[in-house]
């Protein structure tokens, strides 16, 4: 039984063979969206090869300071003086950077809504020399903002004052690879798709996917419990993690950067850093469980005309995909229509409300084939599917792919962007979206919901002509009070860093973030690691 047009020409469209094979918040007045930035500046993206996030670095100098657009306090540290830095000349020489065009980039995070005033960027080679860095800082009391790929979206990874960028973007050795374990060993400041691409060789795959791939580094992966396109499949970082190498605040390397499934020999103490944003240390390499890579990967673009069929079709694919579902996506309409508009991607289906992306992977293709064939089929008859287009080929599955993971591109195009990252009970996970659209009506541009539907991730996204104080008031607190009466949590993926830390109480007791508050205390008693992010100002 064949059916639906040939919507694009570069990937088969859907045929049936019955049975056959085959901005920012409230961190200090005036308060800014918790996630509001500006329109994005024309240049390359994504970087590097890779479907990555760019940190743009054209016109700089109109990105606010942050300290001076929050108004935000200083602490006491330390301020940065000519024997500060000759030291660390001497500790790294060509590897201490002053240069003001050189530091700068490092200052601003990639949405350009956030910016610092470091003066100086470190770019330490080994655990070693992190390790000199902050017991340095740590008797100099002088504050460090440890930075990763600074793909980072709610602010955590760029400075809010003077702070000492210490750059993980040289430590980026792989350390061993077990080919009967699948157990890799690598520094903080590797790449995500070098990563994958090291280990595809080997038969291997990394067990997270994000759109950021071309430019985050796993030790900003793990530090932030990103997670992505293929945790459906393969879990969160807290179960694929099993070491950590980690210095402290006071120039102590933890050494746990253990190659062992199981090891049940007191506290489990990684998890403390991974999701820590580099608060309670600086992570300076990894030990990460890696899945074999699939032999059959297929890709289906769906499109569905209400949200309970999308629900419903999930449910479905679930049941009869079983083993090989490896990523179910959603997004709205509107999403779609950005997508085309700024970025002039082209989708293979029209006239839906709703559009899913489902991905298959297994280790046979003709059984994966007729799965998938027989649920597609489920699908279509049962009228849960009004349209698709299949891909098997990895050109036309990038193609696929970057209709999802490149919206967020398309947003920072769109004007200035409201952004949310919300996890919630996936029955309820597009009423927010409807929800908010009445609520705002024509003082919105656009607002748009789009996730991990497997995982119930909402990344729910509001764009306008340009930044408006009535309008983040019309948001927040909605967003949160309407999250937190479903149970849900206000930040899924994405961390609390500089925009989120001061709404923690919506998704966390007060006894929780008071015990939070105390292992900083404990692991960090000046507080020179990464400040004024994460958690809100103890009393």
């Amino acid at each position: 039984m064949a059916w639906l047009r040939p919507a694009w020409p570069r990937c088969a469209p859907l045929r049936w063979r019955p049975r056959g094979p085959p901005c920012a918040r409230r961190a200090a007045e005036p308060r800014e969206a918790a996630g509001a930035a500006p329109r994005a500046a024309a240049g390359p993206w994504p970087p590097q090869g890779g479907r990555g996030l760019r940190t743009a670095s054209p016109g700089l100098g109109e990105v606010p300071l942050t300290s001076e657009r929050y108004r935000v306090r200083r602490l006491p540290f330390s301020s940065l003086g000519p024997r500060d830095v000759a030291f660390f000349e001497r500790l790294m020489p060509g590897r201490a950077v002053t240069d003001p065009q050189e530091v700068e980039p490092f200052n601003v995070d990639w949405l350009r809504s956030v910016r610092g005033c470091s003066k100086l960027l470190l770019k330490p080679q080994t655990a070693a020399e992190v390790s000199q860095v902050l017991r340095y800082c740590s008797e100099r009391n002088l504050a460090v903002n440890p930075q990763g790929g600074n793909t980072g979206l709610v602010g955590g990874s760029v400075p809010v004052f003077d702070e000492i960028i210490l750059s993980t973007v040289l430590m980026n050795r792989i350390i061993s690879f077990d080919a009967v374990s699948g157990i890799l060993v690598c520094q903080a400041g590797c790449i995500l798709e070098k990563l994958n691409e090291y280990l595809e060789e080997r038969g291997f795959i990394m067990p997270l996917d994000l759109g950021a791939k071309g430019s985050c580094h796993i030790g900003g992966n793990v530090a932030t419990n990103a997670g992505g396109l293929r945790l459906l499949r393969y879990g969160s970082l807290r179960g694929t993690v099993l070491g950590l190498e980690v210095v402290l605040a006071d120039g102590t390397v933890l050494d746990c950067l253990a190659s062992l499934r199981k090891d049940n020999t007191g506290y489990d103490l990684k998890q403390l850093f991974i999701g820590s944003e580099g608060t309670l240390g600086v992570i300076t390499a990894v030990s990460i469980l890696c899945p074999q890579k699939p032999k059959a990967v297929n890709l289906a673009f769906l499109g569905c005309q209400n949200f309970s069929q999308v629900l419903e079709t999930f449910t479905t694919c679930r049941a009869m995909l079983g083993e090989i579902l490896s990523a179910y996506e959603f997004m709205d309409e509107k999403c779609m229509e950005l997508v085309e508009k700024h970025l002039k991607l082209s989708c293979p289906v029209r006239d839906s409300h709703f559009y899913v992306l489902i991905e298959t992977s297994g280790s046979n293709s003709t059984h994966d084939e007729e799965k998938l064939n027989s649920f597609l089929e489920q699908a279509m008859t049962s009228g849960l599917v009004t349209d698709g287009t299949v891909a098997t080929d990895d050109k036309k599955i990038k193609m696929l792919w970057s209709l999802r993971e490149r919206i967020t591109e398309a947003l920072t195009h769109d004007g200035c962007v409201y952004k949310y990252d919300i996890s919630l009970p996936v029955g309820k996970l597009y009423d927010l979206v409807t929800d908010m659209r009445a609520r705002l009506g024509q003082s919105a541009k656009n607002v748009v919901g789009y996730g991990h539907l497997g995982d119930g991730n909402l990344h729910l996204n509001i764009t306008a002509e340009s930044y408006s104080h009535a309008l983040l008031d019309a948001i927040e607190p909605f967003v949160y009070e309407w999250t937190a009466r479903y149970n849900g949590s206000i930040s899924a993926e994405h961390g609390l860093g500089f925009k989120k830390k001061q709404f923690i109480q919506y998704s966390k007791p007060s006894e929780a973030v008071f015990l939070m508050q105390r292992f900083k205390a404990m692991l960090d008693p000046k507080g020179i690691l990464n400040p004024y992010k994460t958690l809100p100002s103890s009393s």
